[in-house]
């Protein structure tokens, strides 16, 4: 009976490490960022992917998005890569170690207002600055705010974590069971 939780003990482990050398490839790939924009008028979150691998060699490493996904709080509008005034040589995403010591990227994409079509309201997020700005008066800036990012991890390296903290747990459950019936 002894042999029977080494051996569940040795295939989760084998299980696990197989799981972590997968994700470990997966990951060389497809990014996931989550950004946050915020200024005095407007709030709003959204997501974007794009393939690390493709970044160019510039002084400026930049990077073609996989997907964009946008969206400003109470607005039901939902903009997308196809929304940039630019599409489709921007959105970007670039680097941004030049300007820090630590690894991080910054988004590229300017769009017009979609909730009021007829109004001359655009929306630039360069890097950490979000600007609202008028189309109809050039270079007039309405508001500013700031664009913070976060990197979002793979779903595979959470669903993994969860089942090795899971499994830990129900171990550590069952051996308090079984000692308890010892004594």
């Amino acid at each position: 009976m002894r042999l029977v939780p080494q051996l569940v003990i040795a295939a989760s482990l084998a299980f696990g490490l197989a799981t972590i050398e997968n994700t470990k490839s997966a990951s060389a790939a497809l990014v996931n960022y989550a950004f946050t924009v915020e200024s005095p008028i407007t709030t709003g979150n959204g997501f974007f992917s794009f393939d690390d691998s493709n970044f160019s060699n510039d002084n400026i490493p930049e990077s073609p998005l996989q997907s964009l996904s946008f969206k400003f709080d109470g607005d039901s509008s939902i903009y997308t890569e196809k929304d940039d005034l630019n599409y489709p040589d921007f959105p970007l995403v670039f680097s941004t170690t030049f300007l820090e010591e630590a690894s991080s990227v910054g988004l590229d994409y300017t769009f017009n207002d979609k909730a009021n079509p007829s109004s001359s309201r655009s929306y630039e997020i360069v890097g950490e600055d979000f600007t609202i700005y008028s189309r109809t008066s050039p270079n007039t800036e309405i508001f500013s705010g700031k664009v913070s990012y976060r990197q979002v991890p793979e779903p595979a390296t959470l669903g993994g974590s969860l089942f090795a903290c899971g499994f830990a747990w129900m171990l550590k459950r069952k051996t308090t069971s079984i000692k308890k019936v010892k004594f």
